[in-house]
């Protein structure tokens, strides 16, 4: 599937299918709490997404019959759905693929968001990629409305300037929180490493009686 928008929606269904096989009511639902924090999302875009995710073998459709027929959800035409939306082999293969892609598309408005929901399924160096990219991304932002509003603030009205110190801030605010989360995930990442060190060595270092071969010195008197 395209990049853009479309990779966007794209990741965010096989990711929210990974955590559980789901009706179309149901997906929509999360996606709207997942996308809507971010993005205007659109129900319509939902649909094509998923035949074309069906097309490509990603996804499949399962007959759902256990579920009450007052609990099921109901359907853009008026009927009732018993139809399961679940990721194959193939779509978790896909969803790995998105989800080690860091590149500035990443750091977007409308992609980063998806990305940092599914980060508990994301390697530590590919989070840390999108955060200081998302981090750099915004710096260059702050560069901008500071220039601008520098060069534009005897022009503006009160509530105009107001408005964009608003602006300002809230993008301050996000360098920050982005700040502490980097500094979280080097301090997580060092320890995982200085964990893996021991451990290496541990396995590594002869055991009490032996030499480095693993032997012990009595054995080559014999």
């Amino acid at each position: 599937m395209a990049g853009g928008r479309g990779g966007v929606l794209e990741l965010a269904v096989l990711g929210s299918l990974h955590e559980t096989p789901l009706h179309g009511y149901e997906l929509r639902k999360r996606l709207n709490s997942l996308l809507g924090m971010f993005r205007a999302f659109s129900y319509g875009s939902l649909y094509p997404c998923l035949r074309q995710l069906l097309t490509d073998g990603l996804i499949v459709e399962d007959d759902d019959s256990d579920v009450p027929t007052a609990e099921s959800p109901i359907t853009l035409t008026g009927r009732r759905s018993k139809i399961v939306y679940k990721l194959t082999t193939e779509g978790k293969e896909r969803l790995q693929e998105l989800l080690t892609q860091a590149g500035p598309s990443a750091w977007e408005d409308e992609s980063f968001g998806v990305h940092f929901a599914f980060f508990r399924h994301t390697e530590t160096e590919v989070r840390l990629r999108i955060l200081e990219g998302r981090r750099s991304r915004l710096e260059e932002r702050l560069d901008g409305v500071r220039t601008a509003l520098a060069r534009t603030r005897e022009r503006l009205d009160s509530y105009t300037l107001e408005l964009q110190r608003h602006g300002l801030e809230s993008v301050e605010r996000e360098v920050r929180w982005l700040n502490e989360l980097i500094a979280t995930e080097r301090r997580s990442s060092a320890s995982e490493q200085e964990r893996r060190s021991t451990q290496e060595g541990t396995s590594r270092a002869p055991a009490p009686g032996t030499d480095n071969r693993g032997r012990h010195p009595a054995s080559e008197d014999n």
